[in-house]
């Protein structure tokens, strides 16, 4: 795998845009590409680095980006993939928690939209979670939303197809109730996928999140509410190649 110092100085085409906050949940998606990828590293410091590697899986070129954690940085590398890539779809993969009550561990979430759950700007007449002059919330495109409908039938993790609430504060058991009241609809929750279809809404690109749910939101004490990331995100790779085959 090459390392190129400098981004590309044209746009290619390419299936997909499979982005992820950390280098665990992008693993399976470079192993997948084999030794011709190519990367490209940006940022002055190392651990703050962004990666873009673009490479062939299954037959399609796509590019699998490491944005790092949180809504800055999930933006900041989507508006970066979007100025390098002209792709079909963005996709955010990974890892999520799962919000909803009856969302279990291991469960594929497929998130058509999303909203922040910590924006508040009710005050001047926006619904919450909505940033002013935005959409109350950022949708998926139809055809998204259709392959999104059919995937339960070519993966063996339970889908669940809805809303996904992003924000950079953690959501816990002391806030978890509040969180539900909020946004009732909500499946899980994250700290990417709301600013990444934020910059897509912009560039009018569309984009689809699928993540598997690692941990649940203020668990109940009967129940296993944690799976090993590296399991989560390999759940994540091989839904996000089942979405990409239909």
């Amino acid at each position: 795998m090459s390392v190129c110092p400098t981004a590309p100085t044209t746009r290619e085409g390419v299936r997909a845009v499979i982005q992820c906050a950390m280098d665990i949940e992008a693993g399976p998606f470079l192993d997948a590409l084999g030794p011709d990828a190519r990367t490209t590293a940006i940022g002055q410091v190392e651990r703050h680095r962004q990666t873009f590697t673009t490479g062939t899986l299954d037959g399609s070129t796509v590019l699998v980006v490491v944005s790092g954690i949180g809504l800055a940085n999930a933006a900041s590398a989507t508006a970066r993939a979007l100025m390098m890539v002209d792709p079909d779809v963005v996709i955010a993969a990974g890892t999520t928690g799962g919000l909803a009550p009856d969302v279990e561990v291991g469960d594929v979430v497929v998130g058509t939209s999303t909203t922040y759950n910590d924006a508040d700007a009710t005050a001047f007449g926006y619904v919450r979670g909505q940033i002013p002059r935005m959409p109350v919330d950022h949708r998926s495109p139809e055809l998204a939303v259709l392959k999104a409908e059919n995937l339960s039938r070519h993966v063996s993790q339970r889908v669940r197809v809805g809303q996904v609430v992003s924000g950079d504060s953690f959501v816990t058991a002391a806030n978890v109730g509040s969180m539900r009241a909020e946004f009732p609809q909500a499946l899980a929750t994250d700290m990417e996928t709301a600013a990444l279809a934020q910059v897509c809404f912009g560039e009018g690109v569309g984009w689809v999140s699928v993540r598997a749910v690692s941990d649940l939101c203020g668990p109940r004490a009967d129940q296993d509410f944690h799976m090993d990331s590296t399991r989560a995100a390999r759940f994540s790779y091989e839904a996000v190649r089942a979405y990409l085959s239909m």
